[in-house]
Formats: C-alpha cells, sequence, structure tokens
C-alpha cells in the first residue's frame, strides 16, 4: 500500500475535470485484478463539493487521506467527521457518505472500492463528459440517458428520492438508452476491455 501512495504522478495519468477542477488518478485498475477492487487517487481543489449524499447497495469504500483535511458525511445527513493525512474511514455497502474540501487549501485522497463493478467507467465518463463539455455548471452530465447509465454502473443511490423510485428510473432510463445505443456515446471514455462490465 505505503508503494503505491508513493508513487508520482508522473508515471500514471492524471486527467483533470475542467469544470470541477477536481483530478483523479487510477492508481489500480480493476481490470487488473479481476474486478475485485479499483484504487483511485482524487485531488479536490480548495472549496470543491465533492460528491452529495449517497450510498452503494454492493460497493464498499475505504477512503484515506494523503494530504490536505477531507470532510466527510457518513451514516447520516448532518454527521460530518474531519479525516487529515494518515487516517482512513471504510464505508460498508448501505452507508450513506459525502465528501467535500471546505478548506483553502487542496486535498489529497484515495479511494478504494470493494467489489470495483463499474465505478472506474462511472468516474471516467464523469470526467470524460466534463472535458467535452457535456455537463452541467455542477459537473452532472446533462444527457439523462448517459447519467442513469453511469449511476448504474457506479451502483449509486442519492439519498432523498425513495431507494425504489430511483431504481425504477434509473433501470428504465437504461433501458431506452440501451435500446438508443447511448452506451456507444460513452465507449471512448472507457479502455477497450472493459467497455462491456
Amino acid at each position: 500500500m505505503e508503494v503505491e501512495m508513493n508513487l508520482t504522478t508522473n508515471q500514471l495519468e492524471v486527467i483533470v475535470n475542467p469544470v470541477t477542477g477536481d483530478r483523479m488518478t487510477v492508481i489500480q485498475s480493476s481490470l487488473e485484478n479481476g474486478g475485485k477492487y479499483a484504487k483511485i487517487r482524487f485531488d479536490l481543489p480548495p472549496g470543491a463539493k465533492g460528491s452529495p449524499l449517497h450510498y452503494h447497495t454492493n460497493m464498499s469504500e475505504t477512503f484515506t487521506v494523503i494530504e490536505g483535511c477531507l470532510e466527510m458525511e457518513v451514516g447520516s445527513k448532518g454527521n460530518w467527521r474531519t479525516l487529515k493525512a494518515g487516517e482512513s474511514v471504510h464505508i460498508p455497502a448501505g452507508v450513506q457518505h459525502s465528501f467535500r474540501n471546505s478548506s483553502s487549501v487542496w486535498v489529497t485522497f484515495t479511494s478504494e472500492n470493494r467489489p470495483a463493478g463499474g465505478f472506474e467507467q462511472f468516474i471516467q465518463g464523469m470526467y470524460g463528459l466534463a472535458i467535452d463539455g457535456k455537463v452541467d455548471r455542477e459537473g452532472m452530465p446533462t444527457n439523462l440517458l448517459q447519467l442513469a447509465l453511469l449511476l448504474k454502473k457506479a451502483d449509486t443511490i442519492l439519498v432523498g428520492p425513495p431507494m425504489f423510485v430511483q431504481k425504477l428510473l434509473i433501470n428504465s432510463l437504461v433501458q431506452i438508452g440501451h435500446w438508443w445505443g447511448v452506451e456507444r456515446s460513452l465507449n471512448k471514455y472507457w479502455s477497450q476491455s472493459d467497455r462491456h462490465s
């Protein structure tokens, strides 16, 4: 683990989201371990909103701060805690969480996802659409069919609307997206070998 965290970013591809200013680097691709896990390094600029409160139905995440302080909301709305460099928090499947950087300095952390599922495709798609100017000013895809496909890949449920309503809506939009071949519009953001996972 220490070896992975000491890798310099010029050895790995750093992708910058031009809308949010976030940067991501895939440290351990799920393609290298049969989908068991993915480990991604994120750099959030000062004031970054991070993610809304959400949870994953089958995937756990472990957040580890490398530099700076990461604010995390864990377990329920309003339950904030601050992780400092060297600190980690494990978020089991089903546990609500969000993160942000409300400080005046950059924060760097890793997210390890087990099992990886389609999380890499989700994050690569979100960044790719931002680079191509196909997101709103908050960084969310403007095409609802693309958004639904990405949320399904990330095994993500937003806190608020009932889960069954979200699943019904997302699954319906994903089916329409498949009929219309919308996934092809996202293929360019993914490597050849993970396009159908």
